[in-house]
């Protein structure tokens, strides 16, 4: 064994999950700030972060190929302050979710201290295609023939939208 985890070779393409995961595994154990990650929907999420203190100018959320990053950064204020006690943190953080293939943001939005972020999956066309079976003599012809004079692949059943009617 490879010690990989879809090591086996009859998981093809996998490539990228093992990434994903690896990446997700090297995350920081950093709790700030804190966050819930609840089922709104079910085909929806929502992440909410606990921002306190933070302006919407001081945050920032990218998706950096599958994965969602929000980034805060408190600007200093440009009086002087002398604190006799300081409990409140003003630091920066990162923090990063690996997404799924197809998960979409729907939109964030800042509300009393909590930073909402709604993500959501759209439902996955079904296809389904049928590969012709050839002779061995007709493989040889099927190869050689050009790509646009080739029929194209027959389906089963014919994908329909039924989300739009």
């Amino acid at each position: 064994m490879s010690g990989r985890l879809f090591g086996s070779p009859m998981f093809l393409g996998f490539d990228h999950l093992e990434q994903m995961l690896e990446r997700a595994s090297k995350g920081t154990g950093d709790g700030y700030p804190p966050y819930n990650i609840e089922q709104i929907a079910p085909n929806g999420l929502r992440i909410t972060l606990a921002v306190a203190g933070f302006r919407m100018e001081d945050l920032q959320i990218t998706q950096e190929d599958n994965q969602l990053v929000v980034r805060g950064r408190q600007m200093e204020d440009g009086e002087e302050r002398v604190y006799l006690h300081r409990g409140i943190a003003s630091r920066q953080f990162q923090k990063a979710f690996v997404l799924a293939e197809g998960i979409e943001i729907g939109g964030a939005w800042l509300d009393n201290g909590l930073l909402h972020i709604d993500l959501f999956r759209p439902q996955p066309e079904v296809r389904v295609k049928q590969i012709e079976i050839m002779q061995g003599g007709q493989k040889r012809a099927a190869e050689s023939a050009p790509l646009k004079n080739r029929a194209p692949p027959r389906m089963l059943h014919p994908v329909t939208d039924v989300s739009r009617s």
